[in-house]
């Protein structure tokens, strides 16, 4: 499962939606999908959405996403 850090990032910035969103032209209904249920209420995130959110967050791809190994 991948699941993304956005909301622990946010935090880390001591930033919001509304303020990211304003960074990255990205709907804050958008940005609260990607950071609801641990990370992983959006489906589908593109590699621009990626580029925005890393730029606006000064953080790399890894910092944003982890991996996580479901149990088997």
């Amino acid at each position: 499962m991948i699941k993304n850090r956005l909301k622990i990032l946010l935090a880390e910035r001591d930033l919001n939606y509304t303020q990211l969103s304003k960074r990255t032209g990205i709907s804050i209904n958008a940005l609260s999908k990607m950071g609801k249920n641990g990370g992983t209420g959006a489906k589908q995130v593109t590699y621009e959405v990626l580029e925005k959110l890393c730029k606006a967050l000064n953080c790399s791809v890894g910092e944003l996403l982890v991996y996580i190994p479901e149990e088997k």
